[in-house]
C-alpha cells in the first residue's frame, strides 16, 4: 500500500541530513577548487568593478587601467563594507568609504587619512586567481595555489583564426545548478521546446561515468525547427546523433563534430545560479542550397540568431528550472519520481565531488587534485608584525 504523500512544514534539508539522491545533490556545492565564469571579457571594461558571487561568497573582480583583470575578496579590511561600492583607480580598488585603496593581490596599498604616527600598516584581504580565455573571465575561488594545477578544458574550435562561428549567451536563474545540469542532459523535456524543436525523439543509446566525467549518446533530430533547418546541410551533417558530456563541473555536447556547445555554471547560492552557453557552429549553408556562409557573413547572422531562437529557446529553460525549483522547495519529501538514468549519474558525481570537497575541509591531507575514480556504468590593528595581516 502506497503512503500517503503530506506536504512538508519544514524547508529542504542541509546536505548532511538529506536522506536520498535528489535531497542530496539539490543541497550539494559545487567544489571551488575549479575555474568558474566570472563574466564576458567584452562586459568588463578598463576601470570597471563587478561583484561575482560563488556559493554566498563575495568577489570583486575588476580591470585595471592597464587592461588586466584582478579579483580579490569583496570587502574592506577596515569597516567590511564591499569594495564593488567603490571605484578603479589606475590598478587599485578604492572603498568608497575612507578611501583605503587595494592592489589586485588585496593589500592596501594607500590609505589617504592621518596614519595617528604609525608606520604603513599591512592589511589584506585574499585574492582570487584569475584568468581570460574563450571570452570569459574565469575566477578560482578555491585554493589559490591549487590554480595552477587546474586546468581549463580544451576547446580549439574557439581560438586561433579558424575559430568557429559563436553564439555566447548566459542568463542568471532561481535554481539550483544540478536542476540545469540535469536540464541540459535531459532530452525527455523535448515537449517543453516543441515551437523551437532544438532536439526531438531522442533515444538514449548509452551513458557510462568514467572518473569525474559522464558520458552519453542520443540518437536524435537535432536543430529541428522551421528556421535552424533551413541553414544545417543536412546531407552532409549527421544530424540524427548527438554526444554529450558532464567534465565536472563543465557540460559539452557534439553533433557530428559540426555544431557544439559547451555551459559553464557559477552557483551563486542553494537556488540561484549563472549559466553561461558558448553555442560554436562550424558552418551554416544558405538556405535550399548547399553553399557555406562566409564567415563574415556569419558574424552577421548569428547576432539575429541568437535574439530568434537561442534566447527564447534558453528562457523556456530557465522558467521550467525555476518552477522546479520553486517545486522542491516545496515538496523536497515528495516520493521519487525519475526515468531517465542519466539524470541520476549526473547527480552521482555532483554529490561525490561535493562529499570529497567537504572531506578536505575536515582532513586537508585527503585533497588530491589528480585523483581518478574508477569508471562506472551503469582587527583595525596590525597584530604585532611587520608581516601581512590577513583581516
Amino acid at each position: 500500500m502506497s503512503r500517503i504523500y503530506t506536504k512538508p512544514q519544514s524547508p529542504p534539508p542541509a546536505f548532511e541530513d538529506a536522506k536520498n539522491t535528489r535531497q542530496k545533490v539539490r543541497a550539494a556545492g559545487l567544489d571551488p577548487n575549479y575555474w568558474y565564469p566570472a563574466e564576458w571579457s567584452k562586459d568588463l571594461k578598463a576601470g570597471e568593478v563587478k561583484e561575482v558571487v560563488f556559493w554566498k561568497r563575495s568577489i570583486a573582480v575588476f580591470r585595471g587601467e592597464d587592461g588586466q583583470v584582478r579579483a580579490i575578496e569583496n570587502r574592506c579590511a577596515h569597516r567590511q563594507l564591499k569594495l564593488t561600492t567603490g571605484h578603479v583607480e589606475g590598478c587599485n580598488l578604492v572603498c568608497p568609504y575612507h578611501g583605503w585603496a587595494y592592489d589586485g593581490e588585496g593589500r592596501v596599498v594607500d590609505i589617504p587619512h592621518s596614519l595617528f604616527g604609525r608606520k604603513f600598516p599591512k592589511f589584506k584581504v585574499p585574492d582570487v586567481p584569475v584568468q581570460e580565455r574563450y571570452g570569459i573571465v574565469w575566477f578560482f575561488p578555491g585554493e589559490p595555489e591549487n590554480a595552477a594545477k587546474v586546468k581549463l578544458p580544451e576547446i580549439p574550435e574557439l581560438e586561433g583564426p579558424n575559430a568557429w562561428s559563436q553564439i555566447p549567451v548566459d542568463g542568471t536563474w532561481s535554481a539550483h545548478h544540478s536542476m540545469i545540469f540535469d536540464n541540459v542532459c535531459d532530452f525527455t523535456h523535448a515537449y517543453l521546446h516543441r515551437k523551437f524543436r532544438p532536439f526531438v525523439d531522442a533515444d538514449l543509446l548509452k551513458y557510462e561515468t568514467v572518473g569525474d566525467a559522464v558520458y552519453l549518446e542520443y540518437d536524435t533530430k537535432v536543430g529541428d525547427g522551421q528556421f535552424n533547418k533551413l541553414f544545417i546541410n543536412r546531407k552532409r551533417v549527421n544530424v540524427d546523433h548527438m554526444k554529450l558530456g558532464y567534465q565536472y563541473p563543465y557540460q559539452w555536447s557534439n553533433t557530428d563534430d559540426q555544431i557544439k556547445h559547451w555551459l559553464f555554471v557559477c552557483p551563486i547560492d542553494e537556488r540561484t545560479s549563472r549559466s553561461f552557453f558558448i553555442f560554436f557552429f562550424k558552418q551554416f549553408v544558405i538556405p535550399f542550397t548547399q553553399i557555406g556562409i562566409p564567415k563574415t557573413v556569419m558574424k552577421a547572422f548569428l547576432p539575429a540568431a541568437k535574439q530568434l531562437t537561442v534566447k527564447p529557446l534558453l528562457a523556456e529553460d530557465g522558467v521550467a528550472v525555476e518552477a522546479e525549483q520553486e517545486g522542491w522547495e516545496r515538496h523536497w519529501d515528495a516520493p521519487l519520481a525519475e526515468l531517465n538514468p542519466v539524470v541520476k549519474a549526473f547527480q552521482d558525481l555532483t554529490i561525490r565531488k561535493w562529499e570529497a570537497y567537504l572531506a578536505t575541509q575536515r582532513d586537508p591531507s585527503l585533497s588530491q587534485l589528480s585523483t581518478k575514480p574508477d569508471s562506472k556504468r551503469s582587527s583595525a590593528e596590525p597584530q604585532g608584525s611587520e608581516g601581512e595581516t590577513n583581516a
